[in-house]
């Protein structure tokens, strides 16, 4: 996560100085861009810290069931599809589908953190 925003504040700023001739407020803007961005991974980092907190690991793992099920189905496609495939005829996996529902999962895990920063989220 780290290096996707890090990736993404470079580009942010370089159309920050085609777009906007003050100095001033380009610098700012850049600022509070690379503040927000901070406070995004101290977010995750707190959510991470409670995932991992709980007793089981199920939930301290990871993102519960279907994060489990992707990952599995990653493994097996990219890694043990492979080297069965030496032996015996092993089908394949749609890895587009799974790389679509885990970004889609990690698309909600940034929600839910964005949520609970703001206050809003529903506890139970």
């Amino acid at each position: 996560m780290l290096a996707s925003l890090s990736a993404l504040i470079g580009p942010v700023s370089a159309i920050l100085d085609k777009v906007i001739p003050d100095k001033d407020l380009r610098e700012k803007l850049s600022h509070e861009i690379a503040t927000m961005a901070d406070r995004q991974m101290s977010a995750q980092i707190e959510v991470n810290k409670v995932e991992a907190a709980h007793k089981s690991l199920f939930v301290a793992g990871w993102r519960p069931a279907i994060g489990w099920i992707c990952g599995l189905a990653l493994l097996y496609s990219t890694i043990i599809s492979p080297i069965l495939g030496i032996w015996v005829t092993v089908p394949d996996v749609d890895t587009s589908l799974l790389t679509t529902v885990l970004m889609g999962m990690l698309g909600l895990g940034a929600m839910r953190t964005f949520e609970k920063t703001k206050g809003v989220s529903r506890e139970k």
